[in-house]
């Protein structure tokens, strides 16, 4: 074949659609195999009449028709595309100018090239806003984002060092990683509006079955299968996403390297100088290392996590009280009915805050006055919770125990010892008999055996015939009309030791019940009238200001319950404990970090305050600013010991 012949023309880009290479252009680097006689050693030296020859074989398209073709909207060679860019041979694949989606990119290449540099970018905003974004919702404001992350910096130079293969399996691993560490994140903003404090790694995975249990209640079973689809779906779908975006990123640092590595030492060194310098904006640290303190910290969480099992294991083995024989305990309380009663959520944002205050100081007013007309007195006190927002069941825990129960697999620790509780020393003595009331429990609660109870009464044991209202299955007032019926008003009986866990102020707080004449209650059936006439829950979350109120109003009716019915039920031998379990949730409390609930303890016989005389206590059933101030666990060997042999 002579230099004469014509140039092949080139194939059509539609077949090449796959991207596949074109087997004209492979056969250039291999050996002839036709029967042609090879070109001349020496090519000859083209003349004015003659043009130049286009290859050194005639088999591919010289640098003339690439162009062309290129003008007249041919795709290019993917090397070609690199070599422009100043891109290693790595970086063909990154190329936004390949035939894809079966040519569409070839048929529009504006409308492709916006697409890619969209995505691009949207790639770029993804693992910025993941690198940058708080884990706390009260923190995510404009400045927060305006921000230099080093993360971002280290993470380009990694991508920019490594080759090809190696650098598209660390983009998508570290795009993984990005996208737990951004499900994590939200997990933390989460459990920071209900429990005031991030997600736990290693013990709070049981508490999303609770949040499912909590949908179905709320939703029905098809409505908790549904949004537990979604929120799976939302998973993967972040991870997938997140993936991707950092493997498009580096496939764009790869195409561009050059431009890229030079951005990279410049974006460097502005972090070091600002870091070194510390420049801040609008009160805000421009050269941030927030991510990587962020999973630092999650890593020690972690660690003492795992750590805390032992910890608590060796706390479970002191206990002042284990070798006391039965007759010297609680001899301070023998002969009297005790009853050791939480009220969900009533903590001291209830009294002290200054929109709340004022409506549940005239409540307990009223109840003292309520009180002292029955002939009763009461002291008050502060104790500082292990939780705060939800978790009842771990400061119930913690209260009885005597045992800082602060996370739910200390929880399953304590609940399957034999550490003796407050509640199990009363049925150690067998000078009492021990119930729960517990209207909050709607399935089986194994636990409960542990705590001591000889009986216990859940909301299906109770008699109630009315309407939940909303997460409460039973309203506080039929919970102690249904107590006093089944347990306190029994003549020829043994003393009581009664758990009484007052659920109505339970959050959403709405609807609520109301007072109504104790005659009525009936089998509550007249609480759906009541339950009709309350507010949507639905409307209320809408407003902070609405929830703030109706928690308000919740707390109250849980006290003027109380109250009445000690006024109503109580005698000599009435001997009340009452007290919150935790502060309600950050929308509720404005996200103060106080944990601080009241208790009062209300007698009729002045000995039993006697006894606790020397606490320091508040008189009346509403604490005093400066009234002590103790932590939860120490409740317990405190009561013992004041009501004990030595005591008084």
């Amino acid at each position: 074949m002579s230099h004469l012949t014509p140039p092949r023309q080139l194939p059509d880009t539609d077949a090449d659609a796959d991207g596949s290479p074109d087997p004209e252009v492979t056969a250039k680097d291999e050996p002839r195999k036709d029967s042609e006689p090879a070109a001349e050693p020496t090519p000859k030296t083209p003349t004015a009449a003659e043009p130049a020859p286009e290859t050194a074989t005639g088999d591919e398209p010289g640098p003339e028709q690439k162009g062309t073709a290129a003008r007249d909207g041919a795709e290019p060679e993917p090397q070609g595309t690199a070599a422009r860019d100043g891109a290693g041979p790595d970086a063909q694949d990154a190329s936004p100018d390949r035939p894809g989606w079966f040519g569409w990119r070839r048929r529009f290449p504006r409308t492709a090239r916006g697409v890619w540099l969209g995505t691009t970018a949207l790639a770029a905003v993804l693992v910025f806003v993941v690198l940058l974004v708080p884990n706390r919702l009260d923190y995510i404001t404009v400045q927060s984002f305006l921000r230099l992350p080093v993360e971002g910096i280290f993470l380009a130079a990694v991508l920019l060092a490594l080759p090809s293969r190696a650098r598209r399996i660390t983009a998508a691993a570290l795009g993984v990683l990005l996208g737990l560490s951004a499900v994590l994140k939200c997990l933390d903003m989460g459990f920071r509006q209900t429990l005031a404090r991030p997600f736990d790694l290693v013990f709070d995975w049981v508490l999303l079955s609770d949040a499912a249990d909590f949908l179905k209640d709320s939703l029905g079973r098809t409505g908790e299968i549904l949004a537990v689809i979604a929120v799976i779906a939302l998973v993967v779908a972040v991870l997938v996403l997140s993936a991707l975006a950092t493997v498009r990123l580096a496939n764009v640092l790869a195409r561009h390297r050059p431009v890229a590595v030079r951005s990279t030492l410049v974006l460097g060194v502005v972090w070091i100088i600002c870091f070194t310098l510390g420049v801040q904006f609008g009160g805000v640290t421009v050269a941030t290392k927030g991510y990587a303190q962020y999973l630092s910290n999650r890593v020690q969480y972690v660690r003492d996590g795992l750590g805390d099992a032992e910890v608590f294991k060796k706390q479970l083995t002191v206990d002042a009280f284990a070798k006391t024989p039965s007759d010297q305990l609680l001899t301070g309380l023998r002969g009297k009915d005790v009853m050791l009663t939480f009220i969900e959520s009533y903590g001291r944002v209830a009294i002290d805050d200054p929109t709340m205050g004022p409506e549940v100081d005239a409540t307990l007013k009223a109840g003292d006055a309520r009180l002292k007309a029955a002939g009763f007195s009461a002291r008050s006190g502060w104790l500082r919770s292990p939780v705060t927002g939800a978790g009842s069941w771990l400061a119930h825990s913690t209260f009885l125990s005597g045992l800082w129960v602060k996370n739910q697999q200390r929880y399953r620790t304590l609940t399957t010892s034999d550490r003796a509780t407050l509640t199990s020393y009363f049925q150690k003595t067998g000078a009492w008999r021990t119930v729960g009331i517990v209207p909050g429990v709607r399935k089986a609660w194994p636990e409960g055996k542990y705590f001591g109870l000889d009986h216990i009464y859940d909301s299906t044991h109770l008699g109630y015939q009315g309407p939940y209202f909303s997460w409460t299955p039973v309203p506080d007032q039929f919970s102690l009309e249904a107590f006093q019926k089944l347990e306190h008003g029994k003549k020829n009986r043994d003393p009581l030791m009664a758990e009484i866990i007052l659920a109505s102020s339970h959050n959403p707080w709405s609807p609520i019940a109301h007072m109504i004449d104790w005659n009525d209650l009936g089998d509550g059936k007249v609480f759906y009238k009541i339950k009709k006439e309350g507010t949507d829950p639905t409307e209320v979350w809408k407003s902070a200001k609405r929830v703030r109120t109706e928690y308000r109003k919740a707390i109250q009716y849980s006290l003027d319950s109380l109250t009445q019915w000690v006024q109503r039920y109580g005698d000599d031998k009435t001997v009340l404990v009452f007290l919150g379990d935790h502060q309600p949730v950050p929308t509720v409390t404005g996200g103060t970090s106080n944990r601080d609930v009241p208790v009062t303890v209300v007698a009729r016989d002045p000995k039993v305050l006697k006894r606790i005389s020397d606490w320091g206590w508040t008189e009346g059933i509403k604490p005093a600013d400066n009234a002590p101030e103790w932590s939860m666990n120490t409740f317990r060997d405190r009561f013992m010991t004041a009501y004990g042999p030595q005591g008084g």
